[in-house]
């Protein structure tokens, strides 16, 4: 975001400015005012209209939005990597998933919200899925399409209307997406982007006819979010950061988890939520996976998004990237041993090394903080247990991953590890078909599947005395 004077009056702007090369990609005034009146406005008045409208023809429209996705996905795609920088493939990738997550709230809603019978002294009694009415969605831009898409299919699926605040550094996604949606039909009141600053978000919560809110972002932005809703009596789903860990004991193929070690710190440019970022490895084989790993890392191709043999390309913002070079030198300085990389590249573009670092400090960044960006911490530990208790010696408690054939030990982290996913032999992703979300400071609430859907709508117990059966009961 940008402010600017002209004439003695101040200008506020959100721009997308390419991570690659530093140019301006495309510059937005803000909504004014007024402009954000007349969208809420909208959306309370469409909503009324728009949760009379059958599961079927809602689903109609969204199976439309996923047809625009997958035809257009190369177009999309670049959008993406233009905006943010995250690699071409991978933002393709997105798109089609995007498209995935459409598909599957649209065959999957009506069923989710079915009515469902209870066993009461009541004649009848049964839960009753109702929509709330507008909700604003908060989302990030390291996920332009995705983030967006996992809550507008199921809120837009359950009857209610979405107003989107995205990262003002992707004005150029939120409107493609606010634009996808009028193309599959919706009304043009169902789903609307505000191109707004952060500052502004508190007001929107506090608006009466805002139902809900949902964000994804930093643990500040988190707390923010969540004191105004709370303060507000409205509900909300928090899906923040996190430092997932990724534990890997001797009964593992330890190739196959090397190589999904790479990938998974090295997704999105490093830049996710989910990605594996403090990697535990028992001490019997912690040489050799470090010695595989580094070797693996120091092979990853960093350049030029666009390209297909880019493996790593520019993180998202100067500020992104100021932010991880300042959290690993203060690491760095306080006794972490630097295995590969460490600083930014010297080229044009927010390109950081592929880094690895051992021996960290409780304390630091490393330990305490999420990196968001290609850097990975290694951990080494005793067995399970230790691993574990290292794991959950993080604030935060988003996702998990552990490498192991062993059954017990298997058993020991389904049971003992503090995150909202735990994956055995296999690299956490979210999925529409599992609920997604996280304990301690990666947030509250759940996205995806029927519990996602479920988050904003108004689960009514309805309870139907006959006078007939009444009458039987006081005799």
């Amino acid at each position: 975001m940008s402010t600017q004077r002209a004439i003695g009056v101040e200008r506020r702007t959100v721009a997308s400015v390419s991570p690659l090369t530093g140019e301006l990609l495309a510059e937005y005034e803000q909504h004014s005012e007024e402009a954000v009146e007349k969208k809420v406005a909208l959306a309370a008045a469409t909503f009324r209209e728009y949760r009379k409208v059958s599961f079927s023809q809602r689903a109609a429209m969204m199976l439309r939005a996923a047809e625009i996705l997958e035809k257009e996905k190369q177009t999309f795609g670049q959008l993406m990597t233009r905006e943010m920088g995250k690699t071409l493939k991978s933002a393709v990738q997105e798109a089609e998933k995007s498209a995935f997550g459409c598909r599957y709230y649209a065959e999957n809603a009506e069923r989710f919200l079915a009515d469902e019978p209870a066993t009461t002294s009541a004649t009848r009694s049964f839960v009753h899925y109702q929509p709330i009415g507008p909700v604003l969605a908060v989302m990030p831009w390291n996920f332009p399409f995705w983030q967006v898409f996992r809550f507008a299919a199921p809120a837009l699926m359950a009857g209610n209307v979405g107003l989107l605040k995205h990262a003002s550094n992707v004005p150029q996604c939120a409107l493609t997406i606010e634009e996808i949606f009028r193309r599959a039909g919706f009304a043009e009141g169902v789903f609307q982007a505000l191109l707004i600053g952060p500052e502004r978000t508190g007001p929107l919560i506090a608006d009466p006819r805002i139902a809900a809110v949902t964000l994804t972002g930093s643990v500040g932005a988190g707390r923010s979010v969540g004191a105004t809703a709370g303060r507000e009596i409205k509900k909300s789903v928090l899906e923040l950061g996190g430092s997932d860990p990724f534990i890997v004991m001797p009964s593992a193929d330890l190739d196959r988890a090397v190589e999904t070690a790479v990938q998974a710190r090295a997704i999105n440019n490093g830049q996710s939520c989910i990605a594996a970022k403090r990697f535990i490895v028992h001490e019997k084989i912690a040489v050799e996976f470090e010695k595989k790993f580094v070797s693996r890392m120091a092979a990853l191709k960093v350049g030029d998004p666009m390209l297909p043999e880019t493996d790593v390309g520019p993180l998202a913002t100067a500020e992104v990237l100021r932010g991880l070079e300042e959290q690993v030198k203060k690491t760095v300085e306080m006794g972490a041993r630097v295995l590969l990389g460490g600083k930014r590249l010297e080229r044009t573009g927010n390109f950081f090394s592929p880094t690895v670092l051992a021996d960290i400090p409780k304390g630091s960044p490393a330990w305490d903080d999420e990196l968001f960006g290609p850097v990975a911490s290694l951990y080494r530990a005793e067995d399970m247990a230790q691993a574990i208790e290292i794991a959950n010696g993080s604030p935060f408690g988003l996702g998990a991953c552990a490498w192991t054939n062993d059954p017990a030990e298997r058993e020991m982290f389904i049971n003992d590890i503090e995150s909202g996913l735990a994956f055995i032999n296999g690299m956490v992703a979210s999925d529409p078909r599992i609920p997604f979300g996280g304990v301690k400071y990666s947030g509250y609430g759940r996205e995806l599947s029927h519990h996602g859907i479920r988050e904003f709508v108004n689960a009514k117990s309805v309870s139907i005395h006959e006078p007939e059966a009444a009458k039987s009961r006081t005799e």
